[in-house]
């Protein structure tokens, strides 16, 4: 059957659900094919759209990307800046396609696997079914729905019931062809007692515009423990959009922490669901763009079971003309009581043409609940500028220590040490490096 898209966009990235080769898991094809329906079906979205009225994605929609081609040969020298020592387990893809001479995985204890799903899809078939594509929703999100459709290969980790992962597990997603799509997949199975960490970095090599579409699906069993660090450190002229689907059991926790540096224009959804009771989740969240980029943060906190408590910090660091969103849902539902919710949101401003469009928002059915949110945006405390000024500083070296502080709080949270002392040299140097307005906002 021939399919037409609806968007000349949709039509050219729905080409690379159309070489695919059929799986021999009838599910996994059924799967598919009802995610290419829908991507077919349904439309781009834009700024009228509820979800997306601060978000114009339209230069994504003037380029035809194209399935990336053979992937050029990288060697580990060409990769190794970005593997953090701490995670001797790690899985490489090179535009989409996983690649195993850059990977490592060798000495995890039983019951603990990380693998790619092709290979796990002869192993562990019982272990995906019930999730792979269950948790992130393709019905109703275009961009989902191509990821599916256009599922090939990803990144699989399993964590059996009472085991922990040694060390920190790193999906490195790189691109490297301008003008073509990729589709990193992941799905992640922590079981009852388990406990893992996992970084997942998107990498670009290069500055063409290119174009990742990412989904990730995690599952945390009873008990079990998930530390998420999401890098996306994609290149200027990219474009990034991403699902992150989080479902948890009962007394379950998950942390996570996102830093968005790159992309021309990115988007990322998380949706947290405690289907357990007392389930715990944090999410902390970093921004920090300039020129003309665009970074947009929707989550979703779904207090589905009593006892459950959330905590989000998410901040944006916006210098030159960039645009920063952040919107912020908590839900709690009736017969959820005794949730404990706390969600701010805290913007700084680097200059008179930067943006910030936040909406913390909270909707309780429930009557025995403690829940709050609050949302500032402003430039910097010029009585504290003045005071390290006081001290000897230069006004620009203080402008940017106070810039480094304000992004290092979110930073200094991230599990992997040598990530965190990666990532604070970056925001240190990107601070350093710009100009500043003064002044203070009211």
């Amino acid at each position: 059957m021939t399919v037409t898209a609806i968007h000349p966009c949709v039509e050219a990235l729905l080409q690379g659900s159309r070489g695919l080769p059929r799986m021999p898991l009838a599910w996994l094809n059924a799967r598919r094919g009802a995610a290419l329906e829908r991507a077919n079906a349904l439309t781009v979205p834009t700024a009228r759209d509820e979800e997306w009225r601060f978000t114009d994605i339209t230069p994504l929609t003037r380029i035809v990307f194209r399935p990336a081609a053979a992937a050029p040969r990288l060697g580990m020298s060409d990769i190794a800046q970005y593997i953090a020592p701490e995670a001797t387990a790690h899985l490489a893809f090179v535009d989409g396609v996983f690649v195993p001479e850059l990977s490592a995985n060798a000495g995890l204890p039983y019951g603990v696997v990380v693998t790619h799903l092709t290979a796990a899809f002869g192993t562990h078939a019982a272990v995906i079914e019930p999730h792979l594509a269950r948790h992130a929703a393709f019905e109703r999100d275009l961009f989902a729905a191509l990821n599916t459709a256009c599922l090939r290969d990803g990144a699989f980790i399993w964590i059996a019931k009472n085991q922990r992962c040694p060390t920190p597990v790193q999906l490195l997603f790189i691109s490297t062809q301008q003008e073509t799509a990729a589709h990193p997949r992941c799905l992640v199975v922590v079981e009852s007692g388990a406990d893992c960490t996992l970084i997942e970095d998107h990498v670009g090599v290069g500055d063409g515009a290119y174009f990742n579409n990412a989904v990730s699906e995690i599952v945390v069993g009873e008990r079990a423990r998930v530390q998420h660090v999401k890098l996306q450190r994609e290149a200027r002229s990219a474009f990034h959009i991403a699902n992150s689907a989080v479902t948890l059991a009962k007394d379950a926790t998950y942390t996570s922490n996102a830093v968005t540096f790159g992309a021309r224009i990115s988007r990322h959804n998380l949706a947290v669901v405690q289907q357990g009771e007392g389930a715990t989740c944090r999410i902390d969240g970093l921004a920090l763009i300039s020129g003309r980029q665009l970074a947009d943060t929707h989550t979703a906190i779904d207090h589905a079971r009593p006892n459950g408590k959330s905590a989000q910090l998410h901040k944006c660091i916006v210098g030159d003309a960039a645009h920063a969103v952040f919107n912020g849902k908590v839900l709690v539902r009736a017969g959820a009581q005794l949730t404990d919710s706390a969600q701010q949101s805290r913007n700084l401003l680097l200059s008179p043409k930067a943006h910030v469009d936040t909406k913390p928002q909270l909707e309780i059915f429930a009557d025995d609940v403690k829940c709050s949110h609050g949302a500032t945006v402003g430039q910097l405390d010029t009585e504290h500028v003045f005071y390290l000024k006081s001290r000897g500083l230069s006004e620009e070296r203080a402008r940017s220590l106070l810039t480094y502080a304000f992004g290092a709080e979110v930073i200094d949270r991230i599990p992997v040490p040598s990530l965190v002392e990666h990532l604070e040299r970056a925001v240190l140097e990107q601070t350093q490096a710009r100009p500043q307005a003064g002044g203070e906002a009211s």
